[in-house]
């Protein structure tokens, strides 16, 4: 599976769950707030100011 910026995390996380603690390890320590649950990759980096193609290549390593 390859994970694109458009992917929602709340289904990133269902698919793989071990990619929270590379999420977390990029500064998004809140995974489990409802609405974060419904933003992509894409958004969720912009809010946190994280370079989204290092994080894809990251997640897909």
């Amino acid at each position: 599976m390859t994970i694109t910026r458009d992917m929602l995390i709340g289904d990133l996380l269902r698919m793989k769950p071990e990619a929270a603690s590379i999420l977390m390890g990029f500064g998004m320590g809140c995974l489990g707030c409802p609405s974060s649950q419904m933003e992509s990759l894409e958004q969720a980096a912009a809010v946190h100011g994280i370079n989204i193609e290092q994080l894809l290549e990251k997640l897909n390593a």
